[in-house]
This record gives structure tokens, sequence and C-alpha cells, in this order.
């Protein structure tokens, strides 16, 4: 059976979906069968961060309601491991049905080995259908407002759900760092959740979008590194945090 983990952010712009795009292009370009799940009902920006935004796709509302089956989600020509189901954009998050997506979710762990759910930021009606994934990854960013934002996140999260969670800290420049005096095992602290992987600021990840690659394709070092790492960790493979 498949594995569903959930991305969430407990604001905007900490790069969450762009995180969520490149750990699933890991995942697939080792091998494993990969469905990524947009859950921004209402709006839909995942398929530009993989890379898929000339590519035929299916809302994931219409497999839900039977209209289409889960083998007929066409695979991604440059990572034929990889799937996506698009966001709705003509309904609101309250109009998905939690009780139905749980079922579909166990329908897509039987044909997946992973299922990446990009969730809406914040957590807010859209949230609620990540309680039926097997484990919760927030994404944070290592100044004071997000690591607020993201203890906030991480509060609510251990209120709404049991499911397993873990944080990773994106763009994480080590000068800043060093200025703010804090160390990476202090916004551990500050945010209140295991550690899953730490994501340097870099460029290449806005390139490899702007240029239609998924980032494990376009690049080798820096983010895309980072995000083999979180992949190999997500399958529980002994895997340093950082570079050596």
């Amino acid at each position: 059976m498949g594995i569903a983990a959930a991305f969430v952010s407990g604001k905007g712009g900490t790069g969450k979906t762009s995180l969520c795009a490149a750990v699933a292009s890991c995942l697939a370009a080792e091998g494993s069968r990969v469905l990524c799940v947009d859950l921004d009902v209402g709006l839909r920006n995942l398929d530009l961060a993989l890379g898929m935004r000339e590519e035929p796709l299916l809302p994931f509302t219409d497999v839900m309601s039977g209209e289409y089956r889960l083998d007929q989600i066409p695979p991604f020509a440059p990572l034929r491991e990889l799937h996506l189901l698009s966001a709705p954009v003509t309904l609101a998050p309250e109009d998905v049905d939690p009780q139905a997506f749980s079922r579909f979710l166990d329908d897509c762990r039987a044909a997946f080995d992973w299922i990446l759910l990009d969730a809406p930021a914040g957590i807010g009606a859209g949230f609620r259908l990540t309680a039926a994934a097997d484990e919760i990854v927030l994404v944070t960013g290592a100044d004071s407002a997000a690591m607020r934002d993201g203890r906030a996140a991480a509060e609510r999260l251990k209120a709404l759900t049991d499911v397993p969670a873990r944080v990773i800290v994106n763009r994480v420049s080590p000068r800043m760092l060093r200025r703010m005096a804090e160390t990476v095992d202090d916004i551990m602290d500050a945010v209140g959740l295991p550690l899953l992987g730490i994501v340097p600021e870099d460029p290449r990840v806005t390139l490899a979008a702007a240029h239609n690659t998924p980032l494990v394709l376009a690049a080798q070092k820096g983010a895309a590194a980072a995000c083999l790492r979180i992949a190999r960790r997500l399958k529980g493979v002994r895997t340093p945090i950082r570079a050596k």
C-alpha cells in the first residue's frame, strides 16, 4: 500500500508547493510510482511547479466521482512514474466531501507508492482533507514571522488530527541564520515538530519552473540535492539532513 503525505504551511509564501513538487519529482526519479494531488480547490499551481503546464490535466474530483479512473491519469513524459491530479477550479473547498476524499485516497494507495497532497496555505477549510493522510509535512521559513506561523500551525495540527507531522525549513540562508544568532535546532524548538529536512534558498527552483522542467532534472546541487535527501528520508532511508 502506498503512503499519503500532505504538505501544509501556516501561511503563504513558504515555497510549499515548489517543495512538494520537487520532492515528488525526486521520488519518481528514483523509481517510485508517485501521484501528486493539488488540494488548492478554486486555484491551482502545482502543475507549474512540476513543469506540467502544457500537460492534459484531470481534477481529482473527476476521479472521486467515478467519471475517470486512476489508470486514466496520463503519465508525465520526462518522468514516467510521476502523475498529477489538479484542483477543480469551479468548486469551493467546502464542496469536497472529506469522507469521499478519504475513500478516494484509499484507492490511490492501492495504485501508487506515494501520494503527495499539496494543501492550500493556512489551516482553513481545505486543510480538513489532509486528515486522511498518513503523514503531514509542515513547511516553514527561518524568519521570525514564519516560525511564529509555523508554531501556530503545528498547534492546530495537533488539535485537529493525530496524523504524525514533521517540519521542513525552506529557503534557508546560512548568512541570515548567523545574523539572527539562531541555529536550525532553535527553529525546530520554536516550531515544535521533528525535523524532516532543510532546503537552502536557491534561484534554480524558480528557473526550473520558468523552463517548465522538474527541479530534479534541472539541477543536482542546492535545493535539488536537499529535496532528494528529504525524499529518501520520507522512504525511511538513513540520510543526513545536510550534505557533508
